[in-house]
Order: structure tokens, then sequence, then C-alpha cells
């Protein structure tokens, strides 16, 4: 049977079929639907890991016992990751193991490009880079497969494009996988130097052994067409190098790491230019060079942004560049919170108070954005809390009195207690609030320890904040509801202004998973000066207008946010 299927989903399909039996992930764009479709295959037990370090390691310690594994992230989980997935690839497995990494070029939903063949490279693991839907779900039985072969978690990349676009796939049957016999050995799977660097050369002996075997690997093919041109590509740029230069002979590598080199060199042989297309960094190009081929690539295409046909066609063709859209006229659309969002309420304050706000990753990152402007910095998950200790420390009493770290109840989880705990032990006198909106927001209503719910909706242990922070020494823990403007300016004031620490729980659910008990608003034109306040929280339902202020009944969630700061009471409900 055939079907179109995203690469994500298809992926989800592969570990069905290949034999997984436990799946870990923490969610993030764009690799957040692996797991959500893993979840619907009941053979394989699946859940939502605090963040991706643990993931990782849920999957270790599930190959190690004998059962086929995976873990999923985007390319900066791996970075969480790394601490055990660098020794894994020492210690090496028992059955199976699989780490999926979801690369974003272009950044669309991204604070970087980073590119997993550099960490494959780093942490010697093998990569595998599909070029559709049906590879992703092949792909997933030959990563296993290398995996038991050659003693190693392996690696397999995607990247947005292949992730979120829909191919035809063809639908197998599961094939039974039997557990595989765990034995002690301690030598092998407990990392203490003296063992570790006996499997340091086992290690290098692997990487030699997959590098001569990937010169025969049927994921490894040389389409041959014209001679003049020969492009080394893989991945997503694969199918763009075919659409634009549709004569070139090509080699796709299914393999990215350790490359083929018999069977590039061969090839490099063979054409008389050779060009290597590639996403991201010149991975495949500085190591082709390296062995003393001449080639070219990323002189033409540059690191930055994603490729696609035209360019391709472009840089390599000499046809002329796609003409500009003609953008006159149509306004820049920013990506705003939702109507009714809690954060809007929060950052509205802040915005107030004027306090610099170390913010994190997740929907909230929106408050830096016009009209809120209420964001100075955000690097990554947990990085909030951090970065608010460390002026602090660095800058004084009255600093700490000016700044508070913001994160939410799902980012908490993956890494802001650490942080947390850091400051409290380290005497800080800090303002921590969290942004509970009770779900992981941002990549799509994912559920975490904080909610009360697992991955398949089903009742889970729900972590009390309040009392965790408590756990930690932290004698001011508050509570406010950010609909609740006076109040939450209230709050705001009195914990900053605390030479102790404290850590205030901004709650009120997500206005898309519970719908508000309200009812539209409307503006009262006899009342409205047409002061602009209302615009400064940044609401998609509310515009204005020459004549006064209107709201689409059809975005208002009621939340009555804009009527709490209109100085003229002119907004309320509908009767």
């Amino acid at each position: 049977m055939k079907q179109l299927m995203l690469g994500n989903e298809a992926i989800a399909r592969g570990a069905y079929e290949a034999g997984v039996r436990v799946a870990s992930a923490y969610p993030g764009t764009p690799s957040t639907e692996i797991n959500e479709n893993v979840a619907n295959y009941e053979e394989i037990y699946s859940e939502w890991a605090p963040n991706e370090k643990v993931a990782v390691e849920v999957a270790l310690g599930a190959a190690v016992g004998g059962a086929r594994s995976m873990a999923c992230m985007k390319h900066v989980g791996l970075n969480v990751a790394a601490d055990p997935f660098y020794t894994a690839t020492y210690t090496g497995v028992n059955a199976g193991m699989v780490v999926i990494v979801a690369d974003d070029p272009g950044m669309h939903s991204s604070q970087n490009e980073q590119d997993t063949r550099m960490h494959a490279k780093a942490s010697h693991a093998p990569c595998l880079d599909p070029s559709d839907s049906q590879e992703c779900k092949d792909f997933m039985r030959v990563a296993l497969e290398l995996s038991e072969e050659y003693d190693t978690p392996v690696l397999l990349r995607v990247t947005t494009r292949i992730a979120h676009a829909r191919t035809v796939v063809e639908l197998g049957e599961r094939t039974p996988v039997e557990l595989r016999k765990y034995e002690k050995n301690n030598k092998k799977y407990v990392s203490m130097p003296a063992n570790m660097i006996g499997r340091h050369l086992y290690v290098e002996d692997r990487e030699n052994r997959l590098a001569e075997a990937a010169n025969t690997l049927a994921i490894n093919r040389i389409e041959w067409a014209d001679k003049k041109v020969g492009v080394i590509t893989s991945g997503a740029a694969y199918n763009y190098v075919k659409e634009a230069m549709p004569n070139a002979s090509v080699l796709k590598l299914g393999l990215v790491y350790p490359l083929p080199r018999k069977l590039i060199t061969e090839f490099a042989e063979a054409v008389e230019t050779l060009y290597v297309i590639e996403d991201m960094e010149p991975f495949f190009e500085e190591t082709i060079k390296s062995w003393g081929i001449e080639c070219s690539g990323k002189d033409k295409t540059g690191v930055q942004g994603e490729l696609f046909s035209r360019k391709i066609a472009t840089k390599f063709n000499g046809e002329p560049e796609a003409g500009p859209m003609n953008t006159q006229g149509i306004p820049v659309r920013p990506p705003v919170l939702c109507p009714g969002c809690p954060h809007r309420g929060l950052y509205y304050v802040l915005g107030k108070l004027k306090l610099t706000v170390c913010s994190d990753i997740g929907c909230y990152t929106l408050g830096a954005l016009p009209p809120l402007g209420a964001v100075d910095t955000c690097v990554c998950m947990g990085a909030s809390i951090g970065m608010a200790h460390g002026m602090e420390k660095g800058i004084g009493k009255e600093q700490a009195h000016k700044t508070v770290a913001v994160l939410g109840d799902s980012t908490f989880c993956h890494s802001g207690m650490t942080g947390l705990l850091n400051m409290r032990y380290n005497n800080s006198i800090g303002t921590v609030i969290i942004a509970d909106n009770s779900i992981t927001g941002m990549t799509g209503h994912q559920h975490n320890p904080a909610t009360g719910f697992d991955i398949h909706g089903n009742p889970a242990p729900q972590l009390n904040l309040e009392k965790l922070c408590e756990a930690m020494g932290i004698e001011h823990v508050r509570v406010v509801d950010p609909y609740d403007i006076k109040e939450l300016e209230k709050v705001l004031r009195e914990e900053t202004a605390r030479d102790e620490m404290s850590v205030i729980i901004s709650r009120r659910p997500c206005a898309l998973i519970v719908k508000q008990p309200g009812i539209p608003f409307k503006c009262d034109k006899e009342k409205c000066k047409n002061c602009g306040m209302c615009m400064k929280i940044g609401c998609p339902a509310i515009r204005k207008t020459e004549f006064g202020v209107e709201i689409d009944p059809t975005q208002c969630v009621g939340c009555g946010l804009c009527s709490n700061i209109c100085p003229f009471d002119a907004l309320s409900a509908e009767k």
C-alpha cells in the first residue's frame, strides 16, 4: 500500500516496521511530529522526556538492554544530548539505536543553522541523510542495521524540507525483532578512563571499516548522465540538483559520514567539472578538497540560508535570477502572540516597569517583538535564569532589582531547574518568572512533567512547581493570574524590590487549549479617544482606524486585557 507521508511520519513508520521498541524525545520544530506519530503505534513504548539528554539516555539504556530504540530532537537538542551521545559511541550498543536530528537551514524556527554532520564527525558516529519520505522510512531500517553491525548509535539527519514535505511511501509490515540478550561487560559499558582508552581504539577501527563499506553501500549511488558536469550531493539538495541540473551526473550520498573516499575519487575522475552542492556547511567540500580533489560549490551558494532549485540554476547554470516580488503596499506581518495569550499581560507589565528581561525559548519569546518589545535576551533553553544571575553577580544588587528571568513550564522542566538551584545556592536576590501556560506551546501543545498528562494524554504525576521551588529553599514563591494586570504589577514591584530571591508563577492555561469563559469585546466609539493604549498589548484582534478602535469578534476570546488598560472605559464585552 502506498501513502502520502510527511518525512517525520515516514520516520515513525520506519521505526515501527523495523522493530523499534522504545522511543523517547523532546519536542522541537522541525522534529516534533516524529514522536507524535510513533505514539500511534502500540507496539512501541513512546514518551516525552524532560529534555534531549534524558531522551538519549533512555534510548541508550533500552539499546544496551537489548531493545531497538530511538531518540528524536531538533539540531540544537543534540547539543543538550551531546554528553551521553559522544560517550555512547565509545561504549557502543547491544540492539540498534538511532538518534534522529532535524536541522533547520534558513532558521525557520531556530536560533542558529547548526549542521548535525559536524556532530557526526566529532562524535565518530555514522550519519544518514534521506532525500524524501520513502528514504526516511527505509533509512530507519538501514540505520538500525548499521547500528547493530558496527556496535554504535547512528545519527539520522533530516532538514526542515524533508521533515515537513509529503511524498509517496510504500508501506510494509512490522518485522518482529527479538530482544538481544544483555550480558554484563564492564570494560565495554563502564566509561572509566582505563576502559575507554581501549574503546577509542575500537572506535577508530570501526570508523575505518565503515568508511570502506560506504564505497559499496546501496544508499550511496551514482546516477550517470552527461559527464561534463558531476555533482556530489545529499538530502534535500539532491532534489534541487535533479530539478535544476537534469543533465548532470550525480553522486547521491545517503551515508554522509564517514564519506566513501574511493567512490568519490572514482566519480571525480570521471567528470570534467566537479561541484559539491550541500545544505549549510561545506562539510563534503572541505573533506574532498583535503584529499587533493578539485571541486567547488560553497563559493557560489554560500553557507547561509537554505538551497532551492532556482538558486542552484542561477549559481551553477547561469540562469537569470527570479525577479523580486512586488511587495509595495504589503504590510510586514511578524509573528504575534495569539489572542488571549496569557503571556501578553505579563510582557505588557514587564515593559511598563522597564525591567531587563532575560527570556527563553518558547511562545513568550515573541514578547521581544513590537509593540510589546519587553525581551532583552534569548539564547537557548534554560539560559534565561543563568543570564539573569550572571547580570546580578557581574553588575551588582541594583541590577538584580531591575532584572527578571522568564521561562515557560516546559522549559523550566527541560533545563531551568538547575539554573534556579544555582541561583539559590549562590545567594542570588533575583526574581524568576515561570510563565506556566500548562502546555509546551510553541511546538504544538505537547505535554510535559508539569501538565499532569503523558504523550498519550493519559493522567501522569504532575510536578508541583511551588513545592519544587520551596524544596530548593526559595521562601518567596507567588502565583498570579497574568490577566489580572493590577495584581501582576503589584507582585512584580514587590518581588523585584526584595533583597532575597523570589519566584513568580504567572499561571493561566494557553488560550488555544482552554477556551476563555468571556465573550468578544467591542469598542464604544463615543467613549474611545483613539489614544492607542490598547494597541500597546499587540493583540491581533484589535485594530486602530481613524474612527476609533475596532475588535474582530472572530478572533477576540474575551480575555478582557484590553479593557483593563483602557483609560476611558471604552472597551467592554458585547451583551
